[in-house]
């Protein structure tokens, strides 16, 4: 068979899904921004440059104006949709007179397009149609409306999407205050929503020191996960200024953190604590390295358009004859034979039991190295739908590994048919962003992928390492503490990828018809004037320090060197010179002509010449015969390629 296809392109040897499948998941979002005069209100007048300058309803356009762009090229299968409720005007697919008064449907629920992106963008910066659009309605809309409306939306539009949700944006936290049968009405088409497996987000917009009141309205349209409630009783983020924060970038952080749906990496899996002992518990993909979305290739000499699909086929490497996939059996090579195995014998090999975390044991967390790490971890959750009662044993283990500081040893197979392996069990602790009330490390367990015996390899032989003086230590030492991030925390959502970023945004111009930009944004880069200003005295001063240790090794590295060459010029090696001499009489080294010379540089024997033969050599020839044999035999090659 060609080698280059001897990997099989579907291999049905494991019922075990890749990350990619998980990923592939299609997400429908629609936003639920409410129109009303209070969300219209600009903020008042500031001289602060970082201060709002936008009302809440722009804000929030313009985070979905963002969300947009990021879908349409990094999301491309993914729907989203806006609807702008408590209008005058309603609107719902060209029907002006909708059964959903004072729901205007903006942009329907679709793959984003171009056009999409334009509109939105010309009513965000522009203001274009505003004033026909934007305009509150005297008497609001219902909120039983309003969430029928985006039932039907995700129903009709996505009704096969493995995640569809539903972000509601106000500031309005009892919008039926004086109607106990209108709140009834909603909550059942909350719980019809959540029936067909929609989730409902709540982003709150507050002012000053307004707080928003979950309790009067949405703690019974919101369902929380009693799994969260039991990490974050009573949590709630909401997005407010302040503090040097806009309106916008604590709504657009807020957003973010939630846009992208989790994607489960397993569901309803086995936690084994012990014989007879279980809980469920769900892994997710929490990080996940992002690169372009892949390029297809097109086919333009049709009448439209077309993507072309590529096939693989299986060649005979000597009769170059199509193998047919039912012809093709699996082998292994051992010994340089070939050991065959049919597809039943395949799967036996394989069985090491079903799906399952099974705890074998604690350790302090001291003893797991950072080295130890050979794979990114998985995020786990526990979850009712397999045994209940999961959470509390789920957070009480959590705990205990945190004050104790334990991990447990696990042994892990994520799929049917799938490799085992063993796994560190991590409590984490929560870190978030502070100023904006985010998570990006959430709290839990995870699972650290630790090495077999068979993984670990010999490591280079140990080399003499030069240690620094205390003086540069204790140097560096204030230099490190003034220039650590803050709250000394790695904050991944700080850092976007620039050359993904820069890729996003090229594609976007051309996809817009906008301006193509000349320069990326990279966060990446150290601002090196607020460097210079926090610690630049003491860098020099450090480097200063450090050039006067380096001088130091120099001279002691020279003077080691110039006893070493004294020592090769004592008199006990002159002494061996006659006796060498003699005993290489008949070989006439030291007499060696100019042509044989060139004939051993040629044929790389010089340096079978002892030190001893190559001075006289040398000094004949007026080179100078001092030093290692090395720098001899370089002194001698370069004399023969500029003399012979």
């Amino acid at each position: 068979m060609a080698d280059h296809y001897e990997k099989r392109e579907e291999e049905d040897e494991e019922d075990e899904l890749g990350e990619q499948d998980f990923k592939a998941q299609k997400d429908a979002l629609v936003f639920a921004i409410d129109i009303s005069k209070s969300m219209l209100q600009p903020p008042p007048k500031s001289n602060d440059k970082k201060a709002d300058k936008d009302p809440p309803v722009y804000a929030a356009l313009k985070c979905a104006y963002q969300v947009m762009q990021q879908r349409i090229i990094s999301n491309p299968k993914d729907m989203m949709g806006i609807i702008l409720f408590g209008t005058e005007k309603t609107k719902y697919r060209d029907d002006q007179d909708s059964a959903y008064p004072h729901c205007y449907v903006y942009t329907n629920l679709d793959i984003p397009a171009a056009e999409d992106v334009k509109n939105l963008k010309l009513l965000v910066e522009e203001g274009e149609g505003a004033d026909e659009i934007l305009v509150p309605s005297s008497e609001g809309a219902q909120m039983s409306n309003l969430l029928f409306l985006a039932n039907n939306l995700l129903t009709t539009n996505a009704p096969n999407f493995g995640s569809r949700r539903l972000f509601i944006i106000t500031d309005n936290d009892d919008p039926h205050s004086g109607s106990k049968q209108i709140k009834e009405s909603s909550v059942t088409r909350a719980k019809d929503l959540y029936d067909l497996g929609v989730t409902i987000e709540l982003f709150a917009i507050t002012r000053g020191n307004e707080q928003f009141r979950f309790s009067k309205f949405y703690d019974d349209i919101i369902y929380r996960d009693p799994t969260i409630e039991e990490a974050h009783p009573g949590r709630v983020s909401t997005s407010k200024s302040g503090d040097g924060l806009t309106l916008l970038n604590s709504l657009i952080s807020n957003i973010n953190s939630r846009q992208t749906p989790k994607r489960a990496y397993f569901s309803n899996m086995s936690l084994e604590l012990g014989p007879g002992f279980q809980i469920s518990v769900k892994g997710y993909n929490v990080i996940q390295k992002q690169a372009p979305a892949r390029s297809c290739y097109v086919w333009l000499d049709g009448e439209r358009a077309q993507i072309a699909v590529g096939e693989t086929a299986h060649i005979a490497e000597e009769s170059a004859r199509t193998v047919q996939t039912g012809e093709v059996k699996k082998a292994y090579k051992f010994g340089g034979e070939y050991v065959y195995f049919s597809e039943d014998e395949q799967k036996s090999i394989k069985q090491f039991g079903g799906p399952v975390i099974r705890i074998i044991g604690f350790k302090d967390r001291s003893r797991l190295g950072f080295w130890a790490s050979i794979e990114k971890s998985i995020f786990i959750f526990p979850s009712e739908e397999g045994y209940i009662g999961s959470s509390r044993v789920f957070t009480a283990l959590w705990q205990k590994l945190l004050r104790s500081k334990k991990v447990g040893i696990a042994w892990h197979i994520a799929r049917s048919n799938g490799n085992p392996r063993l796994v560190a069990i991590i409590p984490s602790r929560p870190q978030s962003d502070h100023r904006l009330g985010t998570d990006y490390v959430p709290t839990g367990l995870w699972l650290y992928p630790i090495p077999y015996a068979d993984d670990v390899r010999e490591g280079t032989d140990k080399v003499n390492v030069v240690r620094t003086t205390d003086e540069l230590t204790d140097k560096m030492n204030k230099i490190v503490g003034l220039l650590q991030l803050p709250t000394a925390t790695y904050n991944p959502s700080k850092y976007p990828n620039p050359a993904l970023q820069w890729h996003y945004k090229i594609l976007q111009a051309l996809a817009l018809d906008e301006e193509v930009p000349t320069k990326p944004h990279d966060a990446t880069i150290p601002k090196y004037k607020a460097i210079h200003n926090r610690c630049g005295g003491y860098i020099q001063e450090w480097s200063k320090t450090a050039d006067e240790a380096l001088a130091l090794v120099r001279d002691a590295t020279a003077i080691k060197r110039e006893m070493e060459i004294d020592g090769e010029n004592d008199e006990p090696r002159l002494a061996k010179k006659p006796k060498t001499v003699a005993a290489k009489a008949g070989t006439s080294n030291d007499r060696l002509s100019n042509a044989e010379l060139k004939k051993r540089s040629q044929g790389g024997t010089l340096s079978k010449l002892t030190v001893a033969e190559l001075r006289p050599i040398l000094d004949e020839r007026g080179i100078d015969a001092k030093g290692l044999k090395k720098t001899l035999l370089e002194r001698l090659e370069e004399w023969i390629e500029e003399n012979v």
